[in-house]
């Protein structure tokens, strides 16, 4: 039976550390000793060796380290490729040849400090560990490769790497090798700052998705004090974000699907609509859209997926950047409204598409016009391309602006942020009449997921910002109006929630005058207690929460078993245009409806596939 021994302590002021050495000889063995003047940690076995420092490790011998892979950050595309592949391996002295695959060498000494550690590897947590057994062979480069074949399978699935779960860890991996006079050394180093960080920020975006003034100032005391930069603090909220149940589930199925159209080469016209889908969910559930940027690229690099030929957009795009940047013998030419009118347009275009291919094309241009102006070409050429730039930088700023109001609750309306989409209005306008309209408003009108919320704010913006445009109206009065919507719109959100979980557990009829009373009662004196309201509900708030429940059942319980059993799409659509019911609720009832009575979910991507 093995036994483990365990040493804590801490290497400088936020790096704190775990030994663990497992074996059936655990206690009978020497295994550190420590250099008091020097303030270092030697943790050794016969041929191994690792030294803990003030400011990192160095290291000798077999073995390597590992940690949970951060959702958000680049990582192999095998590993990406496999959902049961969470952890991330590195064995000292491997690396991969041309094919992909791993080659070891005997060189596997070295050192990291724990700024690369944290960097490089997990925020929070890392392992380091090597391996004392006769019956590895005597060179390194072949322990390695027996290492990794014996632990590396069990190591890279292991959710206890994550969970911190250290005895379950040692309880998986010592007796996989096979030896009884083994000893494994485990090391974990523990960033406190960064665990401090993310522990902050998950209570408060798991308490309900929304991070208050109030929590982010507290996030960003906390960050300052520590010193974290930016892009740990980042990288930390995002992986927070995904580990999210809710957001789990579209960022994974997003990536499933990206892997099917990968290993069929193709993106199909139902493989677009539902990450299309998709997308505008991460926006009403407040997902960063870098995880899905991140996701296209790790997914399609080296991979040539097919695709129709080069869209009107894409060379529309790449005849103006030709015109001017790469063929105009007047190359500082300047970019007329007409050109810059098509540019925009293309970029929306690309960005519906998740087409990278116009960003690539704004790169090469970038690179010819630094090459021209290194060559003595007029550095106002660089002043033209910076006017394309800012107009398309324009347009990425009032897009992400418009998603959070149509489609977001709880966003900081503030005077600065109107004051802006007044600025970008005015630009866009600039080009052509009424192309503010028409680039962000128009289509979003159309779009089956605006709620009734996200149309009243999206409707009295445009309306706002026209009547600031002829002087009857201030940026003061449209912002008095959007958080005045938004406020009910939480409200209702909550209303609903509250009705919903009263009905269900308590009123099993609500059809009465004195039963709906009684409701009310009940919900208005949660409200009060929760501080989600001081004041009665008022009565359309209320009623609509009555019938939303209602048609909510008369769906799940009526029309969704027929529109299942005729495959009618256009019962569906028609119930939900005419109901208003919000469909990325309805959309979940579906898919709870088809888990609780074990329906082959591509059933249901197949119903939806008419909705674009």
């Amino acid at each position: 039976m093995y036994k483990d021994i365990r040493l804590h302590g801490m290497a400088g002021d936020q790096t704190e550390y775990f030994v663990m050495v497992v074996g059936n000889e655990a206690y009978q063995r020497y295994f550190f000793n420590i250099v008091q003047e020097e303030g270092q940690l030697r943790i050794f076995s016969p041929g191994n060796e690792l030294v803990i420092t003030s400011e990192g490790i160095t290291y000798q011998g077999n073995g390597g380290n590992f940690c949970e892979y951060m959702f958000g950050v680049e990582q192999p595309s095998a590993d990406l490729a496999k959902p049961d592949i969470i952890n991330r391996l590195v064995m000292y002295g491997a690396h991969a040849d041309e094919s992909g695959a791993a080659r070891f060498s005997d060189h596997t000494s070295g050192s990291d400090t724990f700024d690369a550690i944290f960097f490089e590897g997990n925020a929070v947590c890392n392992y380091y560990f090597f391996v004392h057994s006769n019956l590895l062979s005597r060179k390194l480069k072949n322990q390695q490769e027996e290492l990794v074949k014996q632990l590396g399978k069990t190591i890279k699935r292991s959710e206890a790497v994550g969970d911190e779960r250290d005895d379950t860890l040692i309880s998986e991996i010592f007796p996989l090798l096979s030896d009884d006079a083994a000893q494994l050394f485990v090391v974990k180093l523990v960033n406190r700052y960064h665990r401090e960080y993310r522990n902050l920020f998950r209570s408060f975006y798991f308490r309900n998705k929304k991070i208050s003034d109030e929590d982010f100032g507290r996030l960003t005391e906390l960050a300052a004090r520590y010193r974290i930069d930016r892009y740990q603090q980042e990288r930390i909220r995002i992986d927070v974000m995904y580990r999210n149940p809710a957001n789990k589930r579209i960022v994974d199925e997003y990536r499933n699907i990206l892997l099917g159209c990968n290993r069929k080469g193709e993106i199909s016209n139902l493989d677009n609509a539902r990450l299309t889908r998709l997308k505008t969910l991460s926006v009403r559930n407040k997902i960063p859209g870098a995880l899905f940027y991140t996701l296209d690229e790790m997914l399609k690099k080296g991979r040539n997926l097919k695709s129709v030929d080069e869209r009107d957009y894409v060379a529309a795009t790449r005849q103006i950047l030709e015109g001017i940047f790469f063929r105009e013998i007047e190359i500082e030419s300047r970019i007329d409204r007409e050109d810059m009118y098509k540019l925009v347009q293309a970029k929306k275009k690309a960005m519906e598409n998740r087409d990278h291919v116009f960003d690539q094309l704004l790169l090469d241009a970038s690179k010819v016009c630094d090459e021209k102006i290194r060559d003595g070409a007029d550095s106002a050429l660089m002043d033209g391309f910076s006017y394309l730039i800012t107009y398309l930088d324009r347009y990425d700023s009032v897009a992400n602006l418009i998603s959070q109001l149509a489609f977001m609750e709880n966003v900081r309306i503030n005077e600065e942020m109107l004051c802006g989409l007044q600025e970008h209005k005015a630009a866009f306008d600039n080009l052509r009449s009424d192309c503010f309209h028409e680039l962000f408003i128009k289509d979003l009108f159309t779009n089956a997921y605006l709620g009734s919320f996200g149309r009243r704010k999206i409707k009295a913006m445009m309306e706002g910002l026209s009547a600031i445009e002829v002087g009857v109206s201030n940026i003061d009065e449209l912002q008095s109006t959007l958080i005045e919507i938004d406020h009910e719109e939480r409200i209702s959100g909550v209303l609903l929630e509250l009705v919903r979980d009263r009905i269900r557990n308590f009123y099993s009829r609500f059809s009465t005058r004195a039963e709906q009373e009684a409701l009310r009662h009940e919900v208005v004196e949660e409200l009060k207690n929760k501080k989600h309201s001081t004041g009665s509900v008022p009565d359309h708030l209320f009623n609509e929460a009555i019938f939303t429940i209602r048609k909510e059942a008369i769906y799940l319980n009526t029309l969704l078993p027929q529109i299942i059993a005729e495959r009618n799409i256009g019962l569906r659509e028609d119930f939900l245009e005419n109901s208003g019911l919000d469909r990325f609720f309805v959309e979940e009832l579906e898919r709870d409806y088809y888990e609780m009575n074990g329906l082959d979910i591509e059933g249901l991507y197949q119903i939806r596939k008419g909705l674009n």
